[in-house]
């Protein structure tokens, strides 16, 4: 399948756009994608994107025909039946299962972070909602706990669509929640995390300070 032409709404700063990123450089398919930076955020909208995408979220990716795929887990999908190299999400039987629930946990963490970023950041400080802040982190704690004690040897069995999205979903927490202090809590994820940091792929994607 040909990769001609494709276009990625992007931006550095996101975690979903990162995840994407990672993957175009573990497969060698970054050269055949341009990137468009889009800028946007809840209360930012792109009207060039959200003619492509609705809900005008990124990434997009527009196809050379002129469709376009949203959802960075419908992207990641699409982008890996592109490349010869072996699948980074299994096509098949209960690892590929498997597979896809880790990365659906870490988006799912990722998904929480997002939430306490928009209540912190962006609304005004006298209208946020402190037991729905702690709700959200409550979901980071116990996604990181289940990883650190139920997953490590999985991530350290294949960098693939599992060890992505855990890698950058960490990887938000450290860009937006610094003083969350992880590592402490959790010292087997955090020495995965150090070891996965070191792969181009992932130094090359960190978020502009």
């Amino acid at each position: 399948m040909s990769s001609t032409g494709l276009i990625l709404f992007h931006s550095p700063t996101s975690p979903y756009v990162r995840k994407v990123m990672v993957l175009l450089r573990e497969t060698g398919l970054l050269d055949n994608v341009t990137l468009r930076d889009t800028q946007t955020s809840p209360t930012q909208i792109s009207p060039e994107l959200n003619a492509c995408n609705p809900c005008g979220k990124v990434p997009a990716l527009r196809l050379a025909d002129g469709s376009v795929l949203h959802d960075s887990r419908v992207i990641l999908d699409y982008l890996d039946h592109l490349h010869e190299g072996t699948p980074l999400i299994p096509r098949q039987g209960p690892v590929r299962w498997h597979r896809l629930t880790l990365a659906s946990q870490a988006d799912a963490l990722l998904d929480a972070a997002l939430l306490v970023r928009y209540e912190t950041f962006l609304r005004p400080q006298e209208k946020r909602w402190d037991a729905w802040l702690e709700g959200q982190q409550g979901k980071i704690e116990r996604a990181l706990q289940q990883l650190e004690q139920h997953a490590i040897d999985d991530l350290h069995s294949a960098f693939d669509i599992a060890s992505i999205s855990v890698a950058c979903a960490i990887g938000y927490l450290d860009f937006r929640q610094a003083e969350l202090g992880w590592r402490q809590r959790f010292p087997r994820l955090a020495a995965w995390y150090a070891e996965v940091s070191q792969r181009p792929s992932i130094t090359s994607t960190r978020p502009p300070a």
